[in-house]
């Protein structure tokens, strides 16, 4: 018993981490229609902003965590700018966007990798010692809690924007069609970058929570996307439910996947249940 409570304590904590890659993955496919691979190294660029200001330069934990999370917007908000809005009026293919985002993404992980090293960096050290809450015999940090916490409150804060605002009314309407939208005055370009910068953020919130509870590398960015597309794609990609839905649903098919059989096999798990899912339920959970 205190075993499986360990693996729903696991599950939670994993389901929780796609999540916050999942939100923004979603909210930025939502609105421009095409699998962003440049996702991926933002999360990267929040941790490592982070690590720049605290262990290098000095600079208050807090602020810097601030700082990280606005960079890794900013970075997101810029590629759009000048990479996939530019590509937008040209009237790219989805198969363009996609090269350019892998483009993008591989270039911004070599540079994180020149500047960094690419070397496993851990910034856990940066915060007070971890504390450890006790649940029966198993066993939770409070990193580990702050990440549930967080993703639980992003995912609420997020539903709130797309459904009580004239913002997330006007994500909906470019979601839906955005010729429409441009003809009934929306500036879509404008809503995009904003919904860039958002979905930016988020990604860098779960790179610092990574990089605080496992550490930190240039290459973390890959295995971070693969985990949150593969959430998308179950709970149905473009939906704000579904992403979170297939995100838990993919923790606990992860972690009680691995009760009887080795570690290793946790890749193939995971897609084992996207090629089913693919085969019989294209959709996902929830149809966008």
């Amino acid at each position: 018993m205190d075993l499986i409570m360990q693996f729903i304590i696991n599950s939670l904590i994993a389901g929780a981490t796609y999540t916050l890659v999942t939100l923004g993955f979603n909210l930025v496919y939502g609105a421009t229609k095409f699998v962003n691979m440049f996702h991926g190294v933002l999360a990267a660029v929040g941790g490592y902003t982070v690590f720049f200001f605290t262990q290098t330069i000095g600079i208050d934990l807090w602020v810097s965590i601030i700082v990280g999370i606005i960079g890794a917007g900013l970075v997101g908000f810029l590629a759009d700018r000048f990479i996939f809005s530019t590509l937008r009026i040209k009237k790219a293919s989805n198969l363009v966007m996609f090269i350019a985002s892998l483009g993008a993404f591989i270039v911004l992980q070599a540079v994180l990798a020149m500047v960094f090293t690419s070397q496993f960096q851990s910034i856990v050290h940066s915060v007070d010692s971890p504390r450890v809450y006790e649940i029966g015999s198993a066993a939770i940090t409070h990193i580990q809690l702050l990440i549930i916490i967080t993703a639980l409150f992003s995912s609420f804060g997020l539903v709130l924007l797309l459904r009580f605002t004239m913002f997330g009314k006007a994500v909906k309407a470019i979601s839906d069609d955005e010729e429409v939208a441009k003809i009934i005055g929306i500036d879509t370009n404008k809503i995009i970058g904003y919904v860039f910068f958002i979905g930016s953020a988020i990604a860098g919130i779960a790179g610092i929570l990574i990089g605080f509870d496992t550490g930190i590398q240039p290459t973390m960015g890959l295995a971070i996307l693969l985990e949150g597309a593969t959430a998308s794609i179950i709970g149905g990609i473009g939906n704000l439910y579904g992403g979170i839905a297939g995100s838990f649903l993919l923790g606990f098919v992860e972690n009680f996947g691995i009760w009887k059989i080795p570690s290793e096999w946790k890749g193939a798990i995971t897609f084992s249940v996207l090629i089913i899912f693919l085969i019989f339920r294209p959709q996902g959970i929830f149809k966008k």
